[in-house]
């Protein structure tokens, strides 16, 4: 991406909050910032909107500099053409669903702004609504009448702090398809401050993932999510199948590899280097890990097969979560999931021999850095 393209954000410092993160976010991308609490991520926001001064770094949009330690350059944020929508909403209660919007638009001439406003009213389905006051709305309908408002600086920058927090699930699911036809017509860089990988895989583009303040990982997130860098970020992407190994036979001509996973050997399809007996951590998300049905085989079967026995069945919903115990080292449980009717279909239950395979795609080896501890603690 051009830096004068879209924003370039670069933060450093000690304290009192650490910050060492550097990540981009081009016109038009949705960036999540995700991260236990404690992360930095609303300290990174508020660096981007100037109400907060960091130590050392900068930050650019589209080609201006908004603030740059090394320069001593710091915009003030009224100056800075930022749109900002809060888990709270804050909107003024004394206003109605179009004062809120008017009053945003400064920036426009007098005239202007109540046509604009009814449009981007209109562009949130809230068309309709207009005089209405924010206590006289759902929680869904403040969080389009932020979302409006946010619009209506006609921001350079959109910032999402935790947006969907504060309503229920069902509104948040509908709220999460309106978002994402409405950012279709966006045209400038919208990071996403979420707790919540679900959220971020419906909603960003790609995801930067964050620990103490610190960037551990930015890609897509079926990247950062079945191919994490680290066994920090495993662990703070919620891949509990993170084990320890040795290298059985480095790569081959055909690009695989096996691994010795407590004396059991492991076909990978990625290239691993090194001299065979060389400790290997390695991470397999559930999605890899295949059941074998009962009444006929599955794709992936011949893969990796693990028997071993149920040890736990939690169901949610019309989902099963499963835990395996392998025969060959039951210290080393195995997590995964299936729809429920798999489940039931195969007779699964807890106490009984199950077989499942790891399929050789989804094995993937991590570097053991010192935030694995710290993220899993």
């Amino acid at each position: 991406m051009s830096a004068v393209a879209g924003l370039e954000v670069e933060l450093e410092q000690a304290g009192p909050i650490p910050l060492a993160a550097a990540f981009s976010c081009a016109p038009g991308e949705v960036l999540a910032l995700v991260g236990p609490s404690g992360s930095g991520k609303s300290t990174i926001l508020r660096s981007i909107a100037g109400t907060y001064r960091p130590r050392g770094g900068s930050i650019r949009v589209g080609g201006a500099c908004w603030f740059s330690a090394g320069e001593g350059i710091f915009v003030p944020p009224h100056r800075r053409a930022v749109g900002m929508v809060f888990q709270s909403y804050a909107l003024f209660p004394h206003m109605s669903a179009l004062g809120n919007l008017v009053i945003a638009m400064g920036q426009r001439p007098a005239p202007e702004r109540e046509a604009r406003a009814r449009g981007l009213l209109e562009l949130v389905h809230l068309a309709g609504l207009e005089d209405r006051r924010p206590a006289e709305l759902s929680g869904g309908q403040q969080q389009r009448v932020a979302v409006a408002r946010a619009l209506a600086r006609e921001p350079k920058v959109l910032l999402l702090d935790e947006p969907f927090s504060a309503v229920d699930k069902a509104t948040r699911q509908r709220l999460y398809r309106e978002i994402a036809e409405l950012r279709r017509g966006l045209e400038m860089p919208v990071v996403l401050v979420t707790h919540d990988l679900e959220e971020a895989a419906m909603l960003a583009d790609r995801m930067t993932v964050l620990h103490r303040g610190r960037t551990l990982q930015t890609g897509t997130p079926e990247e950062v999510t079945t191919r994490p860098v680290s066994a920090g970020v495993a662990r703070l992407v919620g891949l509990r199948n993170l084990f320890e190994g040795r290298l059985a036979a480095p790569r081959q001509a055909d690009g695989k590899a096996t691994l010795d996973w407590a004396g059991l050997v492991l076909e990978t399809a990625g290239g691993l280097e090194g001299a065979p007996g060389r400790p290997v951590t390695w991470v397999v998300p559930d999605g890899f890990v295949v059941l074998h049905r009962r009444d006929r085989p599955s794709r992936g079967e011949h893969e990796n097969p693990i028997p071993g026995i149920v040890d736990t069945l939690l169901v949610i919903g019309q989902t099963a979560h499963l835990t395996l115990r392998p025969d060959h080292d039951p210290r080393l449980p195995i997590h995964f999931s299936v729809p429920l009717h798999v489940a039931r279909r195969n007779a699964v239950a807890r106490g009984v021999a199950a077989t499942v395979s790891l399929l050789s795609e989804g094995i993937h080896a991590v570097a053991p850095t010192p935030e694995a501890q710290e993220a899993g603690g």
